[in-house]
Order: structure tokens, then sequence, then C-alpha cells
């Protein structure tokens, strides 16, 4: 299994182009689905996920051709096309890897009437009910049954029906999932409490282009006017607005300056409000976003909460960069109740971080020190990445798959600014 070894210290200077969104990519791909028209995706990044999405779809009957990038973009372009599907069903040995893989029962149910799922897996980082789904599709009329680790939904006739979602807590999957329902749903859908995330705007942006009709985009009341057929689309893949974010860390923990290019700054509000507050010098820039340390690391107090506040997909990467912090932080999780296993890891490096219950003191320490460490999920390996970065000696990170889930060419880019990383294998 690979490692990967860091000989930190350095201070990290240069420019990092910031790939598309691994959260955008796997909510776009489910909408080749929904029609029997090619649909291409361009800026797609080279992840584990993305490549397990793929199969899941071809799984179901979808043809998936991939190419190189194109000019403009990062990533590769791949075009899908369900002529014809000849599944609906989305087996365990696919889903248990990846939860997103939940997001083919909302578009499949409205093109095929049916959809039979696995519950899904992914990161544990705590419970992550689908309940909130399948309460979407009911409203919409579907006739839901679970058994065997499975979900089975029907549409009666064939064909869900306009209705009104009304999500008792903001839900990212579950909001996708009734949005890909809804455009091909019989009547008007109203859902409420919809989340308003980056990438729900980019599913929202690439369904109006396959001919939906969707209103209230980016606000938390979207209402859907549905259609008997969607059609194909080339659509580009918004910029990784969490990559931007761990990068911007990787340049403040080592006292370094990056220009994270085709980062967009709207994307990530929250994020750059919390490094300006921390003394990192954040510079808007047309194509990109600067990062600048120079100064040290202020203390912060911070909570995680639903877009367009701080992301929880944020808060182990912020964790490790506080912990050179000049005094104590405090962060609080809202949003899993299981995402603070990166702290005994961060602890083995000479971090003094104390959890009381949802909350995480922070007291930053003179230095951080190499030692082998092991990552429990995406976010928490990338924030043992960047203390290896800050931390005296080497780091060896295991289990660096999780990283390969969510972060393209991770070794090359940070060896591109100044990083001393590699990957090495077992043998």
């Amino acid at each position: 299994m690979d490692r990967i070894l860091i000989r930190g210290g350095n201070r990290l200077s240069g420019r990092i182009a910031i790939s598309g969104a691994k959260n955008a990519a796997l909510t776009l791909m489910p909408c080749a689905l929904l029609t029997d028209e090619p649909l291409t995706l361009r800026n797609l990044p080279r992840l584990a996920d993305v490549d397990s999405f793929g199969h899941l779809l071809n799984q179901l009957g979808v043809s998936t051709m991939v190419e190189g990038a194109h000019p403009t973009d990062f990533g590769r372009v791949m075009t899908m096309r369900a002529a014809r599907l000849t599944s609906t069903v989305a087996p365990y040995d696919i889903v248990r890897k990846m939860r997103a893989s939940i997001l083919v029962l909302g578009p499949l149910l409205g093109r095929m009437g049916e959809a039979t799922v696995s519950l899904p897996g992914g990161c544990a980082i705590g419970n992550r009910p689908i309940d909130l789904h399948l309460k979407a599709l009911d409203s919409m009329g579907a006739e839901i049954e679970i058994a065997a680790g499975y979900v089975k939904a029907t549409a009666p006739g064939g064909r869900l029906k306009g209705g009104r979602v009304s999500f008792p807590v903001v839900s990212v999957g579950a909001t996708e999932n009734a949005v890909m329902a809804a455009v091909t749903a019989q009547g008007t859908t109203v859902i409420e409490n919809a989340a308003r995330e980056p990438e729900i705007v980019d599913l929202c942006n690439l369904l109006t282009a396959m001919g939906a009709v969707i209103d209230g985009v980016g606000t938390e009341t979207l209402t859907i006017e549905g259609r008997d057929r969607l059609h194909g689309a080339t659509y580009q893949v918004m910029p990784d607005r969490i990559e931007a974010g761990s990068y911007a860390c990787a340049a403040a923990i080592t006292h370094g300056a990056l220009e994270l290019f085709g980062a967009r700054a709207n994307d990530m509000r929250a994020t750059l409000a919390a490094l300006s507050e921390a003394g990192i010098t954040v510079e808007e820039r047309p194509r990109s976003v600067y990062i600048e340390a120079s100064n040290g690391i202020a203390p912060l107090t911070l909570s995680t909460a639903p877009y367009p506040g701080f992301a929880t997909d944020m808060q182990a990467q912020f964790m490790a960069m506080l912990t050179r912090a000049n005094g104590a932080s405090v962060l609080t999780e809202t949003i899993f109740e299981n995402r603070y296993m990166h702290v005994p890891e961060l602890a083995r490096m000479g971090a003094d971080i104390q959890v009381r219950g949802h909350a995480a003191v922070v007291r930053g320490v003179d230095r951080l020190v190499g030692a082998p460490v092991m990552a429990t999920d995406l976010r928490a390996s990338m924030s043992l990445i960047l203390a290896g970065l800050a931390a005296d000696g080497e780091t060896q990170v295991n289990r660096v798959y999780h990283l390969d889930r969510g972060y393209e060419r991770l070794e090359e880019k940070l060896q591109g600014v100044g990083a001393d990383i590699e990957r090495v294998g077992d043998g």
C-alpha cells in the first residue's frame, strides 16, 4: 500500500493550478442518466471517486469516453451517453466505496420510474442517514422500501409527480437528489430549505443547459418545472473550493506564498475570511487567489455551518494550520459528530489539541515533529499532509488512498512549489 513521505520545513512559494471540484463532478455525472443524448463534462479531475462513479454508470448501461484535458482546462474531458439504460440497480460492491453513489437514485427514478440502490459507504466521519433523500422522493409520489441493505424506489405509473419538499435541516446530498428527480417529474416541484452550496448551483446550471427549468438557483427555495425530456450538453466543472482552501492552509502553515490559479473567491468567502482573520494576506485576482503568510498565524474561533458558513470540509485543514498559531483557537464541528479522528494523529506530531464534545481547543506550539501517522478520512488525510509540511524531520502518511479520492496529483503540485514530498510503495 502506498504512503507519502514528507520532509518538512520548506517554505512553499509559486503557483498551484486548482482542479475541477470533486464534489461538483460527482453531482454532475449522474445527470447523464436523465437523457439519451451525450453529456460532456470538461475539467473533470483525475480522482479515484470519479473513476468509481464512472464504473457505476457503466454498470447501469452508460457508455463513457475519456479524453485528455481541453486546452483551457486542467482536468480530463468525459463524454457519457445513456442511450439505453440496461439496469436500474446500483450494487453494493461499487456503492460501498463511495457515498456519492446514492446520487443515482433521483435521476434513475426520474427517468426509469424505478431504482434500486445499495445503502452507501464513504468516509467514516459520522452518521449520515439518507432519510432526507427518501423524504424528498416520497414528496414526489415515490413508493420506497428498504430491505437487505438496499433502497428500492418506484414511481407509480412510471413517473414522479411534482410536489413540495421541505427539508427540516439543510442537506446537500438530499437537495441534489431532489433536484435531479424533479426536473423530469410531472408538474411543479418546490424545494424549501434547499442547500445553497456552489456545487448545487453548478448542478442547477448544468441541468438548465440540458433544458430544465429551475427558478431560485443559489437561494434556499428552488422551484422546478418538470420537463418530459432533457437533452445533452457540454459543461465545465467548477474549480474545487476545498482543494483551493487546503493549499491556502499549506501556504499559511509554511509561512509561504501561493497563487491558487483557477480558484474562485466567490465560492470560498468563509474560508478566505477566516484566513484574513488569522492574519494571512488574501488577494483576489481575475483568475486566481493569492495567499501569503509572513507575519505568523493568529488564533481563531470557528464553527462549521452549511454554506455560506465555514465548510466542515475545511475544519481538519484549519486545525492543522492552527497548531502553529500564536495562541489558543477553538473549532466547533456542527455538521458531523465524528470528524475529529485526525486529532490523535496530529498529537503524535506534537500538536496540543483537546476535544470537548463538539469543540476542539487547539493551542499553538513552537514546533511540530515528523512521525508515522495514519489517514482516517479524506480531509483528515490532508490535515496530516499540512502538518508534515511544517514539521521538523520526516512524516510518513499511511492509508493515502483517502487522499486519492479527493486531491488530484497532490505530490506533483506540492513538489512544484518547493515541498519535499514523495509517494512510495511497499516494494
